[in-house]
């Protein structure tokens, strides 16, 4: 099978990374790619938000299967297009799409699907976000309607951010505050069978002890050693299998990778966002995990043969990611800084930890930073502590001028798993 993948960070280096090991993929590409991306799949110029150009592509490399892996060609209909070219494309369709591409949209679907949510107010005028923000209190939860590349949201006790940032919105979902921790759990569907995979936990803010602005995400870890062992099975009752139907229901069916960003509180699951693709960076640390090789799964989701796949088979393995990012990100992060220490990495760490790239490029024979967040480095071990270990080891390593990583990545649920061990040893 020919295999092309769209997009250029690290998620998508981390979808290249487990497709260029699976022994049914007979050729992988990737547009436009990176750095990284490049040492596992031949790269290809595109912009990835044309969807003519990226089904012209995917005809002339006569690719078996097109994965898109961000979010702004699935809304902007790039799947479609793909599609109408006779390939089987793994990404929802653009009206699908439109469950991350609004999140009014998604709570209309929720609503109607019965499913747990945060209460919520649509907003265009300033007299109706200030009656929202009034009517909820602080914290102040306050998200862009629309695509913002995971920072539209902001979550604030300061009454004047929080109305700022509304204003700054043509349309701006407020809603409650839902407290306890945050789960991301992704699922695979062809549109009527979901298939979920296993749990994962991001950290969202810059900085340690969850301080500093809101980012994409510096870091992530799975299993979740404190999770509920029925919290997968309650999701795709209750969340999942719901929002599949009710968008089938609605003659919009979803098909490819819905992520679903959960918080559970004590008043039980509920669900913070959804999202229309694999999430960054957890997806990092999910495929890490699993064994299953991912070509024919992402390609009976497309062609809606889920139903007769076997079980997906797991590592016991545990999984920790951490960014790396940039100078001054996520405010105006400093680019075409070298960076140094990935064959170091390569060299000595793998491959229990490997380095998957997000905003690189190559500069002649010199590989340097291109983005905000650099790259995720990521490591497994038989535990959390394990897996923490040899990340942050391969951390040290690199050395790319003014760069930023949280130093606690996994390190409470890695404290609480050794905990429980020793209680019960």
């Amino acid at each position: 099978m020919k295999v092309l993948v769209i997009g250029g960070g690290a998620r998508e280096h981390a979808l290249c990374r487990s497709l260029s090991l699976d022994p049914e993929v007979t050729a992988l590409h990737c547009a436009p790619g990176n750095a990284g991306i490049a040492e596992v799949a031949e790269l290809h110029p595109v912009d990835a938000l044309d969807g003519t150009a990226v089904a012209r592509l995917a005809t002339e490399l006569e690719a078996g299967l097109v994965v898109v892996g961000p979010e702004a060609p699935l809304v902007a209909g790039v799947a479609d297009a793909v599609r109408g070219a006779g390939i089987p494309c793994f990404g929802p369709s653009r009206e699908a799409a439109e469950l991350e591409g609004s999140k009014a949209f998604a709570k209309a679907v929720m609503a109607a699907a019965n499913v747990p949510t945060a209460r919520s107010y649509v907003c265009t005028t300033p007299e109706q976000i200030d009656e929202a923000l009034d009517a909820f209190g602080p914290p102040y939860v306050v998200k862009d309607d629309g695509l913002a590349a995971g920072k539209g949201v902001v979550v604030t006790a300061d009454l004047a951010v929080a109305r700022e940032h509304a204003l700054g919105c043509d349309r701006v979902v407020i809603e409650e505050f839902l407290d306890g921790p945050e789960v991301s759990l992704f699922a695979i569907t062809d549109g009527e069978t979901v298939l979920p995979l296993q749990p994962a936990q991001d950290f969202k803010r810059a900085l340690d002890n969850d301080e500093g602005p809101n980012t994409g995400g510096m870091g992530a870890y799975s299993p979740l050693p404190w999770a509920d062992p029925k919290l997968v099975d309650e999701v795709l009752e209750t969340v999942l299998q719901p929002t599949v139907n009710e968008l089938r229901r609605r003659g919009t069916p979803f098909s490819g990778l819905l992520y679903a960003g959960l918080a559970i509180t004590g008043r039980g699951v509920r669900v913070i966002e959804f999202n229309a693709r694999f999430g960054d960076p957890e997806t990092q640390v999910v495929l890490a995990r699993l064994k299953t090789p991912l070509a024919r799964v992402l390609l009976a989701a497309a062609e809606g043969d889920l139903a007769v796949l076997p079980p997906l088979t797991w590592r016991d393995d545990a999984a920790v990611t951490v960014v790396v990012a940039s100078h001054n990100y996520p405010d105006t992060p400093r680019t075409g800084d070298p960076i140094a220490g990935l064959a170091e990495i390569a060299e000595q760490d793998a491959p229990d930890a490997y380095v998957l790239h997000a905003g690189t490029r190559r500069d002649g024979d010199t590989v340097v930073s291109a983005g905000g967040r650099v790259l995720s480095v990521t490591a497994t071990g038989k535990d959390l502590t394990q897996a923490r270990e040899r990340a942050y080891t391969a951390v040290r390593r690199i050395r790319l001028a003014g760069s930023q990583h949280r130093t606690d990545i996994a390190r409470e649920a890695a404290e609480t798993a050794e905990a429980a061990e020793a209680a019960g040893a």
